[in-house]
């Protein structure tokens, strides 16, 4: 990418991984935020139907675990879809005090609409590659991050 005067960064920088992963990943999240407010969601909202939709219904602190989504945040969430009948909020028998969160029918429906604009952007961000390069650097992209989370779980703080 350009320097905001329109010079191109030092040679350098051109050929960092970490740069040019970074700058991928802006282009990437602008293309899939502008697919997603399509259907007036964010990412977020994606991210907590298909977590309901894989894994079955769970509590908000459950659902904050699996998505790594803040509580404040996931409040807000849980509210917004259950205001759009996109899920459920039900007490939990075990517990009185908690929700449990269950995708609805309205959800499933909405959640494969998304999926259909998210392969559109999918396609759309990975344009100049063809179908065997794309596989490729989703394989080598699965590598890296799975390395580093797998880095994480064996590190303990000093």
């Amino acid at each position: 990418m350009p320097t905001t005067d329109g010079t191109p960064p030092p040679q350098r920088m051109r050929t960092l991984p970490s740069r040019l992963t970074n700058q991928a990943a802006q282009i990437a999240n602008r293309i899939v935020d502008q697919a997603l407010a399509q259907a007036d969601v964010r990412r977020y909202h994606y991210f907590l139907l298909a977590t309901l939709e894989e894994y079955g219904p769970a509590s908000q602190a459950t659902l904050g675990r699996r998505t790594g989504i803040d509580r404040s945040d996931m409040v807000a969430i849980v509210n917004d879809l259950a205001e759009r009948q996109l899920l459920q909020r039900t007490p939990d028998p075990q517990d009185r005090r908690r929700n449990i969160i269950t995708i609805t029918p309205a959800g499933r429906t909405q959640l494969t609409h998304l999926d259909r604009l998210l392969a559109t952007a999918q396609d759309e961000y990975l344009a100049p590659l063809p179908p065997t390069d794309r596989q490729h650097l989703i394989d080598l992209l699965i590598r890296i991050t799975d390395h580093h989370d797998d880095s994480r779980k064996h590190t303990t703080p000093s």
